[in-house]
């Protein structure tokens, strides 16, 4: 074996790895804070664009703090998670009373912050501070596990404490910034989760999987499980400008703190909500197809009703937790992907053959050090 862990995955990244990365360009722990949520589950060619914007906007934890917080999901609209958005904002907010607006260098005071968990803790001050603190996030995982042919499911607690105790051990004295972007760059672009490339590899030689020819089936995937289908019915109420009715939802719960259609329990039919919550009869109702959304733990199928109005009703615009939303000069507020799609067919933007009845990409609401490539 050619040198220990530690050196040969560094002399890789001095070759190989990525170094210009927008958050690398002043990494300050603001910036590597913004990007370490973003990356949590989601890639690095998905979050590129979204930092981008989101540091124009908000360049210091202060431009953040003060932000609404209907801006802030405006702006993570499509990137999914949005309880990372909100922990985010809700950390600035607690940055500024507790920490006079600096991010905190201290691991303690940075892990108790919202939404900042060990690893991505650990991350943030060893890309931007250079401190010494361990990582693992799904990438880490991957790599450990395969090197060290280990058998168990990471998520198991006694699997993930040994795979903690081993990344402690393994990360050096120095160097721990390289290291740390190293071994997040060496599972997203070579110890790839399918078709890894072990030709390019630092660790190939003493690589337990590697030598088994166990690549496929290492790390041990998740136990299956069948998600549930839950099902709801959601109202596409328009006044007969063309707005269209949102209802913030609650901050518990999918879409928390996004805008989304109101629900139609099992109480009413479309046409008794309008005049029951309205006050006004339908000029025009249907039923559009099913549309299937997935999440982490389950399957959502959503039923809308569309309900065009005779008149808007004046009352609801006293509530703050109702808006109607004009298509044609979008309010910058927080939306969830589906309910974005399903807008552009109330605006008549796009055919709602096309839009409706298809499958949505995946707005997963569990937040957790995972994926990112």
């Amino acid at each position: 074996m050619s040198g220990g862990f530690a050196p040969r995955v560094l002399d890789w990244f001095r070759q190989c790895g990525r170094h210009d990365l927008p958050w690398q360009r002043d990494p300050s722990p603001y910036r590597v804070w913004v990007s370490e949520i973003m990356l949590q589950q989601t890639q690095v060619a998905t979050v590129i664009p979204y930092f981008q914007r989101f540091v124009d906007r908000f360049p210091s934890v202060e431009d953040l703090a003060a932000a609404d917080v209907d801006e802030v999901l405006h702006l993570w609209s499509g990137l999914g998670y949005y309880a990372r958005a909100r922990n985010l904002h809700s950390a600035a907010r607690m940055i500024c009373e507790q920490h006079q607006g600096r991010f905190p260098e201290c691991f303690e005071d940075v892990v108790a912050l919202p939404g900042i968990g060990r690893s991505t803790a650990g991350a943030i001050l060893a890309l931007s501070l250079d401190q010494r603190h361990a990582i693992l996030d799904g990438n880490v995982k991957r790599v450990l596990c395969r090197h060290r042919g280990i058998e168990q499911w990471p998520g198991e607690a006694a699997t993930e404490k040994r795979l903690w105790d081993l990344a402690v051990s393994l990360t050096p004295q120095d160097r721990v910034t390289e290291y740390t972007q190293a071994m997040m760059d060496l599972g997203a672009t070579v110890c790839r989760r399918a078709n890894p490339a072990c030709h390019r590899c630092p660790l190939a030689e003493d690589c337990v999987a590697r030598a088994s020819g166990r690549q496929r089936e290492l790390p041990v995937p998740r136990p299956r499980r069948n998600r549930p289908v839950r099902k709801i019915a959601m109202l596409l109420v328009t006044d007969p400008a063309g707005h269209v009715l949102l209802q913030r939802r609650p901050e518990a719960g999918i879409w928390g703190g996004l805008w989304s259609f109101p629900e139609l329990g099992s109480a009413h039919t479309p046409e008794a909500w309008a005049m029951a919550q309205m006050g006004a009869r339908s000029a025009r109702f249907e039923t559009w197809p099913p549309v299937r959304h997935g999440f982490t733990h389950f399957e959502l199928v959503i039923t809308p009703h569309r309900i065009d109005l005779e008149r808007r009703s004046t009352s609801i615009m006293e509530d703050v937790d109702w808006l109607w939303y004009n298509p044609q000069s979008p309010a910058r507020i927080g939306l969830a992907a589906v309910v974005e799609r399903l807008l552009g067919a109330v605006a008549g933007e796009f055919a709602s053959e096309t839009v409706l009845g298809e499958r949505d990409e995946p707005d997963r609401e569990v937040c957790a050090a995972g994926h990112r490539g």
